[in-house]
């Protein structure tokens, strides 16, 4: 089996290329390597240096291979398509330049979903015409990626927008060529949304391309759903957790990795408020030698 260990820059609090409080894009390669990773993702787009040439000398500087890259961007609002389709080609410029693979798609965070991230009972559905265009958009996104560049395409649910829980997951794979688009599975996300990252594993391993490993603490998660509290709150009050701590079973997510063949890379996200008393490289460090420590290589 050959599974390959890698970070991401949420972990260091990177999630908008513009946010003031992120450390420097230098920081992140800097600390990610003296962390014991050899690869890791873009981030936002705009984040890492978009000429080829600087950040191939700087992930080389630190033997760090790019591995793919997030478009997490507003699919469900058709008034943002153009702000959708200049994320997807940048971002897909950027990991044909490094030789990366994976393109992952999310849908961002909604107003409408905000207050409803872990009720699946209670969130609001589109409606048939809107599912439709949503679908249509991430559809697109898909083939341009896959036909235009040559990437795999992941889709990835996320808490808070309109491809969060299980069954809308279900529902566009069965929507959606699987030439085109995979899925990129992260396991906290799954338990943030109240289902079983195993079990989901276990029925569509033939289909996920790449993962994202997270883990989520309980108590707060309880907490959080409880208080109706918003994402980036729930990301502040440690929702995600050092992995191995929370409730996903990551010895049984190895295994079912294991057992199907696995063979590509799993890639470390422990999303954090950059201005809290947090520590990334020390917590990327644990999180690589607990996985280590179950049998990941």
């Amino acid at each position: 089996m050959t599974i390959r260990i890698g970070n991401a820059p949420c972990s260091w609090g990177v999630e908008f290329a513009d946010d003031p409080r992120n450390p420097t894009w230098q920081t992140v390669l800097k600390e990610c390597a003296e962390a014991g990773y050899k690869g890791i993702e873009l981030g936002p787009v705009g984040f890492m240096p978009e000429d080829p040439a600087v950040l191939g000398d700087a992930l080389a500087e630190h033997d760090l291979e790019l591995i793919g890259g997030v478009v997490f961007r507003a699919f469900h609002d058709p008034d943002q398509w153009d702000d959708v389709l200049d994320g997807i080609h940048r971002t897909c410029k950027a990991l044909t330049a490094h030789g990366a693979q994976h393109l992952v798609l999310i849908d961002s965070i909604s107003g409408r979903r905000a207050a409803t991230a872990g009720r699946v009972a209670e969130a609001e559905q589109m409606d048939p015409a809107e599912w439709t265009a949503f679908r249509s958009r991430i559809a697109e996104a898909a083939r341009i990626g896959t036909e235009e560049y040559g990437l795999t395409v992941g889709m990835h649910a996320h808490a808070a927008g309109f491809m969060d829980f299980e069954p809308e997951l279900e529902r566009l794979l069965d929507e959606v060529d699987e030439a085109i688009l995979k899925i990129c599975f992260d396991t906290g996300h799954h338990s943030y949304a109240g289902f079983d990252p195993v079990a989901f594993m276990k029925r569509h391993i033939g289909r996920i391309s790449y993962m994202h490993f997270k883990d989520i603490d309980p108590k707060v998660k309880a907490e959080v759903i409880a208080a109706r509290a918003g994402f980036y709150d729930a990301c502040g009050q440690g929702i995600f957790c050092k992995l191995g701590l929370g409730d996903v079973d990551f010895p049984a997510v190895r295994q079912v990795l294991l057992d199907n063949g696995f063979e590509s890379w799993c890639t470390v996200e422990q999303d954090c408020d950059p201005t809290l008393d947090v520590t990334p490289m020390e917590d990327s460090r644990y999180n690589r030698e607990f996985l280590e420590s179950i049998g990941f290589n």
